[in-house]
C-alpha cells in the first residue's frame, strides 16, 4: 500500500490501556529517603490519547477509543473537549489506571510507576473485542490512519493487535504499531504499514543487542526482509536521534537541542509526527524531520502537548538527516 495522499484521511487512535500521569517534580531524587516535590501535575495519558493529543496541537483532528473507567472519566473528557478529540471510548465500571512518574530536574531523568490496567474476565474481553470492531467500522473508512498503541491490559490476548490491525487492512485503511513485547512480536504478522519500536523494544524483538546505529539498522532491514512484514520501520534511539527505514533507504534523523522537562511521552509524539507526515504526502526525509521535531517539541513541556504548529516546522527545518548505507 502507498500510505501518501492529497486528501487528509481520518485518524483513529486505539487505547486499550490508557492512564492518568500522575507527574512529580523533584529536585534529586533519593532512593529510600523522604523527597519533597516542587511541583504536581496529573495529565491524561496512554499512548494512544497522547498521540492524538498531540495531533490535535498540530491541527489535525482524530478519534480516540478503547476502554477508560467511569469513577475518573472527567479528566479525559476534558482533555478531549479542549482539544476537540472525537470520544468514542467504551467506559468500564471503575477506575481507569493512575501512572505515577517522577522527574529529577538535576539529571532530566524521568522514573516510571505504571499500574498494569483493568483485569477482566475471557469472556467480557471478547465481548468488548468484538464491539470495539463494530466501533472501528463506523470511524475507519479508505486510506484513513490508524495508531495502535500501548501496551495490552491484563488477560488480553498477545495477538490483540494483530487482530485489529488485519481487519484496519480489510476496510482499506493503514496501520501504525507501536507496541512492545509480545504484542509487538505478534502484530507485525499482520504487515502494519509503519512499526515504531525503540531500541531496546526492537532488540528484545530481534532476539540481540543492538549497540550501536549500523546494528539497528541492521535490525531494521532484517524485519523487513521477512514475510509480512512492515512497510517502513522507525526505530527510537533517544539521544541518538531515530532511524526511519524502508526497502528503498535507511536514514538517520539527528537529535536537535532542545529544553528537557519531561521525556514522559516522546515516543508518542514521534508516532504523531509520523503520521501527519503521511497525511501530508511527505517523503521519508521529510518525515523524519516532522516526526523529530514532534519529539524535540513535546520534551520541553509535561504532558501531552506540542508548541504552535509554526514553532515545530521551525524545529523540523533544523533536523539534521544522514543517509545510512
Amino acid at each position: 500500500m502507498n500510505p501518501l495522499h492529497d486528501n487528509q484521511p481520518r485518524v483513529v487512535a486505539i487505547a486499550l490501556n490508557p492512564a492518568l500521569d500522575h507527574t512529580l517534580e523533584i529536585d534529586s531524587l533519593h532512593i529510600g529517603e523522604v523527597n519533597r516535590a516542587l511541583r504536581m501535575q496529573v495529565d491524561v495519558g496512554g499512548k494512544g490519547i497522547n498521540v492524538a493529543s498531540c495531533l490535535a496541537d498540530f491541527g489535525i483532528t482524530s478519534s480516540v477509543t478503547g476502554q477508560i473507567g467511569r469513577e475518573n472519566a472527567a479528566q479525559f473528557e476534558t482533555l478531549f473537549h479542549a482539544k476537540g478529540i472525537d470520544n468514542r471510548f467504551f467506559y468500564l465500571d471503575g477506575l481507569t489506571r493512575i501512572n505515577t512518574k517522577v522527574v529529577d530536574l538535576t539529571n532530566g531523568q524521568t522514573t516510571d510507576i505504571n499500574m498494569p490496567g483493568p483485569s477482566m474476565e475471557p469472556d467480557a474481553i471478547q465481548n468488548l473485542f468484538e464491539r470495539l470492531l463494530i466501533r472501528i467500522d463506523g470511524l475507519v473508512s479508505a486510506r484513513s490512519w490508524v495508531v495502535v498503541s500501548g501496551s495490552l491490559p491484563p488477560q488480553w490476548p498477545a495477538d490483540t493487535y494483530q487482530r485489529l490491525i488485519t481487519h484496519v487492512h480489510s476496510l482499506g485503511a493503514y496501520a501504525l504499531l507501536d507496541a512492545s513485547g509480545s504484542a509487538l512480536a505478534a502484530g507485525i504478522g499482520a504487515a502494519p504499514d509503519i512499526i515504531k519500536p525503540n531500541r531496546d523494544e526492537l532488540s528484545e524483538l530481534i532476539g540481540r543487542t543492538l549497540e550501536d546505529t549500523a546494528s539497528v539498522a541492521a535490525a531494521a532491514r532484517e524485519l523487513l526482509a521477512r514475510p509480512n512484514a512492515p512497510g517502513t520501520v522507525i526505530v527510537s534511539m533517544g539521544g541518538d536521534g531515530a532511524l526511519f527505514v524502508n526497502r528503498q533507504e535507511a536514514l538517520l534523523a539527528h537529535p536537535i537541542p532542545t529544553e528537557l522537562t519531561s521525556t514522559v511521552g516522546a515516543g508518542d509524539a514521534m508516532v504523531a509526527g509520523i503520521v501527519a507526515a503521511q497525511i501530508a504526502g511527505k517523503p521519508l526525509a521529510d518525515c523524519a524531520r516532522l516526526a523529530t521535531a514532534f519529539s524535540a517539541g513535546k520534551l520541553a513541556r509535561v504532558g501531552p502537548h506540542l508548541p504552535p504548529p509554526d514553532t515545530v516546522r521551525a524545529l523540523a527545518q533544523m533536523v539534521q538527516i544522514s543517509s545510512i548505507s
